[in-house]
């Protein structure tokens, strides 16, 4: 799906600016002058009283703004319970084992992921503990009402820093890509930032100098030539969010859902535009700078960053896979082969979604991280994984198990 790229300094398609979200946005430009897309982004998503998540408009599945595997039904979560008990045995069942959710919205992945262990995975859940990280507490509200059933399982912490140190795994599904990313602009000499600035009734991008030193470090990773006009996105959020959550897990997993390309792919010249989406009922909207927090605001993942910096954060890369192969991996286990034989006409459509490559199998990836772990075989999500380093374009180094870019 292509997006209108927006000329340089000109106007975007003008918002109304009628809710209490684009006033204070437009106060705050007035008053401060240009900023970065990324704070921009972050309001229109996370605003403590009107951004899209966290005043309660985001909506999922078919009569929502965007559709996510969790949205196919309980089975993606039962699917997961298999890969969790799966860790908890590679730990050699721990009595206090943790699985720490980001990005819960209103709690229905961990209320499937509780019931399969519940009634499939008895010992595991005996042993299970299940944390939610939520900043917001309207969230957090809808979570506990969702998860009522599971009183004991259960503890929030309202933000990752907070969290204590614990033994597990902690799982994201669609979390990194709402992150806020920085917009830059390759002129043809130069590299630029994309800033938001604003007029009587609109908002409209213009081109500023980087506003952080580390975009520049980033930015000599993408491999040249490129065209002058060239727009992408920096998403420096997602490397403090790895350096924030690193030290917390003491052994065990970091096992991250989303979308997204390695490097290479991510950075190609033909992919001109970048990968910014603004969405609402599963439709594009043109400019990003309309509807702020009415529609949705998200950048695909790039992953190859992410696997790089985890090693400069103490982890290892485990495995990268696309959701097909990883839940097939799943499925070719006893297990697995149990709920496929026992299916029904339900389960069978739901496993359709998930796994065909035309439907959600190709569109999401998988990345694995560990901590703390002796080599060991791969999980049975990863059993049918191609070798990760070059499948995210990187090399090992000679250095134990270390992954340099080539």
């Amino acid at each position: 799906m292509v997006r209108k790229v927006e000329p340089q300094n000109s106007p975007a398609e003008p918002p109304l600016l009628q809710t209490p979200l684009t006033h204070f946005l437009h106060a705050t430009i007035q008053a401060r002058g240009a900023v970065p897309f990324a704070w921009l982004m972050e309001q229109a998503l996370y605003h403590p009283e009107h951004g899209y998540y966290t005043s309660g408009r985001a909506a999922l599945g078919r009569a929502g703004d965007y559709f996510t595997s969790v949205s196919v039904g309980p089975l993606f979560g039962r699917l997961l319970a298999l890969q969790f008990a799966e860790m908890w045995e590679r730990l050699q069942r721990p009595t206090d084992f943790s699985i720490v959710e980001q990005g819960a919205h209103h709690g229905h992945f961990a209320h499937d992921v509780l019931t399969a262990a519940r009634h499939e995975h008895t010992p595991f859940y005996s042993a299970l503990r299940y944390q939610i990280v939520e900043p917001f507490p309207s969230l957090a509200k809808q979570q506990a009402h969702t998860l009522a059933e599971f009183p004991d399982k259960l503890t929030w912490h309202s933000a990752l820093h907070t969290l204590p140190p614990f033994r597990g795994v902690h799982f994201s599904n669609e979390l990194l890509d709402s992150f806020p990313v920085h917009l830059v602009h390759w002129t043809g000499q130069e590299w630029q930032e994309r800033h938001v600035t604003t007029t009587a009734d609109s908002f409209t991008f213009v081109d500023r100098p980087l506003s952080d030193p580390r975009l520049l470090e980033r930015l000599r990773l993408i491999p040249p030539p490129l065209p002058a006009g060239y727009q992408a996105e920096i998403n420096l959020a997602a490397l403090d969010w790895l350096e924030t959550l690193a030290p917390r897990l003491t052994t065990g997993f970091i096992l991250i859902a989303d979308y997204g390309w390695p490097r290479a792919e991510y950075y190609a010249p033909h992919r001109h535009t970048g990968t910014l989406r603004s969405y609402a009922q599963h439709r594009i909207i043109p400019s990003p700078l309309t509807h702020l927090g009415q529609a949705d605001l998200t950048a695909h993942v790039e992953w190859t960053s992410l696997a790089e910096h985890a090693q400069t954060c103490g982890l290892e890369l485990a495995g990268f896979t696309d959701q097909h192969h990883f839940l097939t991996g799943l499925l070719a286990g006893e297990a697995g082969e149990n709920l496929v034989a026992e299916a029904d006409a339900n389960t069978s459509r739901a496993l359709q979604t998930l796994l065909h490559p035309q439907h959600l199998g190709l569109k999401f990836q998988f990345l694995c991280l560990t901590k703390g772990l002796a080599p060991s075989p791969a999980l049975a999500g990863l059993r049918f994984a191609r070798p990760a380093p070059p499948a995210l374009g990187l090399a090992v180094s000679s250095l134990g198990h270390g992954f340099t870019a080539p």
